[in-house]
């Protein structure tokens, strides 16, 4: 673990400079021993893909003390995930991958050659972990798709991508929690909420989440409030 200064009253704790399971799993592990700490200290504490940034009173803390703090408390970290099933948070999603909503299913289909319905149980088969929060409130960068399905972002993004819809990014998948632009490969919608500003989060999502993506549909999506679209043209 490194750690370098980021302001005044900031440090961010490096971990490796590769993306990765183990690594995501030291941040995670890094991140919950920090946050049991309740330390009034840590003003914030945010975690990313290989990193997490720690915002620190000043009052209390000097750079050298807040630099053996953090040692002292992560001296022993490891990348061990938590097999308790009952602690486990595993979130199901109901998606609809209708082409009515799914804006590059066959996009995807037409580059990979997998039919589209291949497309949508390879990425519906899956437990993703949350890697980052980021981008909007609710955004959860999720990974890893299944090779196979692995497209990059679209060359000329979309100036409006609407609030639910789930899409993937090179080994990435996540869902918009608003209506945003954005160039990520749409597969399909949903109705859950991403962004709920009375959690301290803002999301029920959390770097400690694990996602499951179901498959419903087309008249349980609409039963749930799901709305139908037109293919976007730029």
């Amino acid at each position: 673990m490194k750690i370098k200064i980021a302001s005044e009253n900031s440090v961010i704790l490096y971990f490796s400079n590769d993306i990765s399971k183990e690594t995501s799993l030291i941040v995670k592990n890094a991140y919950k021993i920090l946050k049991s700490k309740n330390n009034k200290a840590l003003i914030e504490i945010v975690p990313s893909y290989n990193s997490i940034l720690v915002t620190y009173d000043i009052f209390i803390f000097d750079y050298m003390g807040i630099e053996k703090y953090l040692n002292d408390c992560l001296k022993n970290i490891k990348s061990e995930e938590e097999r308790d099933e009952n602690i486990i948070n595993i979130i199901n999603i109901d998606v609809y991958y209708g082409e009515e909503v799914g804006l590059d299913l066959q996009r995807i289909s037409d580059i990979t050659k997998i039919s589209i319905d291949e497309i949508i149980k390879k990425h519906s088969s899956k437990i993703y972990d949350v890697y980052a929060m980021g981008f909007l409130p609710g955004f959860a960068f999720m990974a890893s798709v299944d090779e196979s399905i692995s497209v990059s972002r679209l060359e000329t993004p979309r100036k409006k991508i609407p609030k639910g819809s789930v899409a993937i990014a090179n080994n990435q998948t996540a869902i918009y929690p608003k209506d945003s632009p954005g160039g990520w490969n749409i597969i399909g919608s949903t109705t859950f909420e991403l962004f709920d500003k009375n959690l301290e989060n803002l999301s029920p999502l959390t770097i400690e989440s694990k996602i499951k993506f179901n498959p419903i549909s087309k008249e349980e999506f609409i039963s749930q409030g799901g709305i139908l679209w037109v293919v976007l043209k730029l």
